[in-house]
């Protein structure tokens, strides 16, 4: 086995990536060996200069016309495994670490309005109603991903044992392996339950180790099913643009931010390691601010 194949087994095992963030890693590390012009096998670490990786960054830029913030996520995917290749002493120098991020606009986050999401919760009322398994548990989704701001991965991972004996909480192990308890409205606690009797009636396995949101043959949905799902509820319900999980998740911090909830709340709630990361949700708060001021302010009704 190769050093980036143990790399690569890290991430999965130690660090608990997502399969889609090692796949990403794995995407950026291969793109930087195809550069190079070796393999996996034949990569020699000790070889490699800090001039390599900013030829690399040039030839993302000018050649491949990747935007700042692609060419940032390779040399940050670069940067760990030069911390990994340094914590067992395949090198001794950090080459990587001193490398300047190029700079990237800062994107808001895309999130669905209240009163659109007005529109969704309305849309999934005939579904929660229903005794079909497939509605019940595409409402459940939605709901999950909305009134507990999860991430995808989060979702996809969470089993029976997780959850409170009364549904009103939830465990969940996040980036990092980072652990929090993320607490359940009533209205989707009563919806878990449902889903749940729903699922046991239909002898689909519902042992505490088993994931929740599963087909109706047992088998535990994936990232891409669970996101064309969502995709589809929130453009039935009218939602324009961008339409994912994260998206729900955005929602549900920018809704909580609007009704002057505490920043390190939302921190908790999201599972952010670095307050930093929560307060890019202000700006969207700023723009609110900004549309009421406009509308309110005598001198700007001018």
């Amino acid at each position: 086995m190769s050093t980036i194949d143990d790399f690569i087994t890290y991430l999965e095992a130690e660090r608990r990536y997502s399969p889609l963030t090692v796949r990403n890693y794995r995407r950026d590390v291969d793109d930087f060996l195809a550069f190079l012009g070796v393999s996996r096998e034949t990569f020699d670490p000790q070889r490699i200069r800090r001039a390599d990786i900013e030829e690399w960054m040039a030839y993302l830029f000018e050649e491949r016309r990747l935007k700042a913030s692609s060419v940032n996520r390779g040399v940050a995917s670069l940067r760990t495994l030069w911390h990994w290749l340094l914590s067992r002493g395949m090198v001794q120098n950090d080459i990587v670490s001193a490398i300047h991020q190029r700079r990237t606009s800062r994107r808001l986050p895309t999130f669905v309005a209240d009163s659109r999401m007005d529109s969704v919760v309305a849309r999934l009322r005939e579904d929660v109603a229903s005794c079909d398994m497939e509605r019940v548990r595409d409402a459940l989704i939605i709901l999950l991903f909305y009134t507990c701001g999860l991430r995808l991965a989060e979702l996809s991972a969470a089993t029976w044992g997780d959850f409170s004996t009364d549904y009103r909480t939830l465990r969940v192990v996040g980036k990092g392996d980072k652990e929090r308890v993320v607490p359940i409205p009533s209205v989707t606690a009563e919806l878990i339950k449902k889903y749940r009797e729903i699922i046991s009636s239909q002898n689909i396995c519902i042992y505490p180790k088993k994931v929740v949101i599963l087909s109706k043959k047992a088998e535990p949905l994936s990232v891409r099913t669970i996101q064309r799902i969502v995709g589809r509820v929130l453009r039935e319900a009218g939602v324009q643009g961008k339409a994912s999980p994260h998206v729900l998740r955005h929602t549900f911090a920018t809704h909580l931010l609007n009704e002057d909830a505490d920043l390190r709340e939302i921190q908790e709630l999201l599972g952010h390691s670095s307050l930093k990361a929560t307060q890019v949700y202000t700006h969207n708060n700023i723009e609110k601010l900004k549309t009421v001021y406009d509308m309110a302010h005598p001198r700007e009704r001018r």
